[in-house]
């Protein structure tokens, strides 16, 4: 069975904890073919999304996709975002949330993780020997 990922979780929990604290929560998007946004706000490849009850209409925070309506300078839109496109969520009024690691630099983590559990379950005469070039990562998550 395939892991399901938390990213989704954490952008609903992160989500609700700004509707229950009166906050608006943004979304940073990493715009790609996939992502369906109005280019014309789109600055460096990013684009930061308010999705709070009032902005964001049939709002679906789904684990694949976050689909919504808005209005760009009047004028309705529809937006999907791939989950894997979100690099954070947000509150406004606090900075506070979470900024999720690049889907690179993630799948890199996971590759070494699998490397770190093959060599855990494979008997060796060293106990304690590094693999050749191993590296070990941290998150601060604030």
């Amino acid at each position: 069975m395939k892991e399901l990922s938390t990213k989704s979780y954490l952008i609903r929990a992160i989500y609700e904890w700004c509707s229950d604290s009166s906050y608006t929560p943004y979304l940073s998007v990493k715009v790609d073919a996939e992502t369906r946004v109005p280019s014309e706000f789109v600055q460096n490849g990013e684009i930061i999304l308010n999705i709070s009850h009032d902005a964001a209409h049939h709002l679906t925070l789904g684990n694949d996709v976050i689909q919504f309506s808005a209005r760009f300078n009047s004028i309705s839109r529809e937006i999907s975002v791939p989950v894997y496109a979100v690099q954070g969520i947000f509150a406004k009024e606090t900075s506070q949330g979470i900024l999720f690691p690049r889907e690179d630099e993630a799948n890199m983590a996971r590759t070494e993780a699998g490397i770190e559990e093959m060599s855990k379950s494979q008997p060796t005469s060293q106990t304690s020997s590094p693999l050749v070039g191993e590296k070990r990562r941290f998150q601060v998550i604030k």
